[in-house]
């Protein structure tokens, strides 16, 4: 679809008739994410953007492309491996920072396992929450004072208190209660030694206008965003995909169902959800529909309590 075209042909299936979705506001969400980008070159020493291969991270990847050309990004690309992430995530990460000539740099939950840093309750326990401690060392070790992160407001509670220039003290805590104002655009990015700053360029974009921009500027993503036939069990009221890190439990029923996953993270926390969607387009058709946020209908690690990602943030989650 042309870049410039401000409505999107939407299909309904419950009655066949076309529908003409606004996509008007992307070109002033697409300005203001490469606004914010290139405040960020010009405020800080050593930035990077926290790069996982997922939709947000891909989307600010293309507004970093555009505000300073491909082959030419200057910041390296900082991705804390799990060692539990979907190989086609990870296949796909490296493919896209190749094709951009993009620095990209790997820290692993592992190795701060081998070091002692990080230990696990049981070994079959989620390493996500754990990605705080290697990323902290991450910083500490390429000394980063600002990590360019893909958080949108509409995920989670904890994240619609986010400043867009999110100050974190010298041990990487977010303090909810001291965050600095940020009133016409004007970011506060002062900072003490040993301090950083998490900055969100996307953090007024909701799903919808991730889907619809990615439909717009037609963004490659990795192919279990879109549907296809996964084994799955029931759990919780979430879909668990059946695979060698997350078997199937003594009397549950192993099903073959069409699904695509809303948003990537630890194969152990992270569920798709039923859907016959192959295009950004017929997700952008669901998205309208969709009562729930991806966070919420698929993350088994933000269950656990109303607080459990704001707990996390505090101690230097994303």
């Amino acid at each position: 679809m042309n870049a410039r075209t401000d409505t999107a042909l939407l299909q309904t299936p419950a009655n066949g008739r076309s529908q003409h979705l606004s996509t008007a506001q992307l070109d002033a969400l697409e300005e203001e994410s490469i606004f914010i980008l290139r405040e960020v070159v010009a405020a800080f020493e050593r930035p990077a953007l926290l790069f996982s291969g997922g939709k947000d991270s891909l989307v600010m990847l293309w507004c970093a492309a555009k505000a300073f050309g491909a082959g030419r990004i200057p910041f390296p690309l900082l991705m804390i491996d799990t060692g539990h992430n979907f190989p086609e995530v990870t296949a796909f990460r490296d493919q896209r920072a190749r094709e951009l000539g993009a620095e990209l740099i790997v820290r692993s939950v592992e190795d701060s396992m081998a070091r002692g840093s990080v230990r696990l309750a049981h070994p079959d326990e989620s390493r996500n929450v754990h990605q705080s401690v290697t990323l902290l060392e991450a910083i500490e070790e390429l000394r980063f004072d600002a990590l360019i992160g893909g958080a949108r407001r509409d995920e989670e509670k904890a994240r619609a208190k986010e400043r867009i220039f999110s100050h974190r003290d010298g041990f990487g805590q977010w303090q909810p209660k001291a965050q600095r104002p940020e009133l016409w655009t004007l970011f506060n990015t002062r900072l003490q030694p040993g301090e950083h700053f998490r900055v969100f360029p996307i953090s007024n974009w909701t799903e919808l206008d991730v889907w619809q921009y990615i439909a717009r500027e037609n963004i490659a993503l990795p192919s279990l965003y879109y549907t296809h036939p996964r084994q799955v069990v029931r759990r919780r009221g979430l879909l668990v995909p059946v695979t060698a890190l997350t078997p199937a439990r003594d009397g549950e029923c192993i099903e073959t169902r069409q699904v695509r996953f809303r948003t990537v993270g630890d194969i152990p926390c992270t569920c798709p959800v039923e859907s016959p969607a192959a295009t950004a387009h017929e997700i952008v058709h669901e998205t309208l529909a969709a009562d729930m946020s991806e966070r919420g209908a698929t993350r088994m690690d933000d269950q656990t309590s109303e607080a459990s990602m704001e707990k996390r943030k505090k101690d230097g989650y994303f």
